[in-house]
């Protein structure tokens, strides 16, 4: 967790500079959630690059560890009491079966049925897959799953559809707010332990301070504000990659 007061702060007083600009908790609010989601959206394509990573497996397993180490924040299971509630998993089709994922759902990393993982096939494949001979056919030790237009389609034994019994996923991060009360016509922050802070994982903060620096920067039209967190940024990142 990153403290959102922190980070406030920290924006107000390099973009208050030379008197450059105020930033109103309102837009704060706005652009800290953005840059969250950035750096949020940035773990998978990280992930998937450190993974190409030919002939250096020491390098490879240090990405693939800090950045597992940093979504792992982010990953839960769902198991059978959820995904059978309507509520939840909306039945969509195949008598309630086939079910609508969540919202809360940002990326499906796997499907089991009965603790055998369900491989996740596109719509064609598995359209074909469930038609196919004996020895293709799916069965109950080797299912397949689609997703498509967010339902969800798991077919086992005999090609019949059934319904998952564990969902493994990474959810998207909670909006970021920072939440104040006036007095004397200024806002004092006002805390609420338990909610409001950035979830990412706290070697983000400097990188949260400067991405919302830089959409500030652009929001407000200061070319002077929106160089100065960019600058800030690459050099962060640039030393990330060292």
């Amino acid at each position: 967790m990153v403290n959102v007061d922190t980070v406030y702060q920290r924006v107000l007083v390099l973009a208050n500079k030379e008197q450059r600009g105020y930033i109103t908790p309102q837009e704060f609010n706005l652009y800290a959630n953005q840059a969250q989601m950035e750096i949020f959206e940035q773990y998978f394509y990280d992930l998937n690059q450190a993974s190409r990573v030919i002939g250096n497996d020491t390098v490879y397993a240090d990405v693939d560890d800090m950045l597992e180490e940093k979504l792992q924040i982010f990953e839960f299971t769902d198991g059978p009491g959820i995904i059978n509630n309507d509520a939840i998993y909306d039945g969509a089709g195949g008598g309630g079966i086939n079910k609508r994922l969540p919202d809360y759902i940002y990326r499906i990393s796997r499907i089991e049925l009965n603790n055998k993982e369900c491989e996740i096939l596109n719509t064609k494949d598995f359209n074909e897959a469930r038609k196919g001979g004996p020895l293709t056919l799916p069965t109950n030790d080797r299912p397949i799953a689609n997703i498509r237009g967010g339902i969800m389609r798991v077919v086992a034994k005999n090609g019949g559809s059934v319904t998952p019994t564990g969902v493994i996923y990474f959810r998207r991060p909670n909006n970021v707010n920072w939440t104040y009360v006036v007095i004397n016509k200024k806002a004092m922050y006002n805390a609420i332990p338990t909610t409001g802070h950035f979830e990412l994982h706290p070697s983000e903060e400097t990188e949260l301070v400067y991405k919302i620096l830089k959409f500030a920067g652009i929001s407000m039209k200061r070319d002077d504000i929106m160089r100065a967190g960019q600058g800030l940024e690459m050099a962060q990142v640039q030393q990330e990659k060292q």
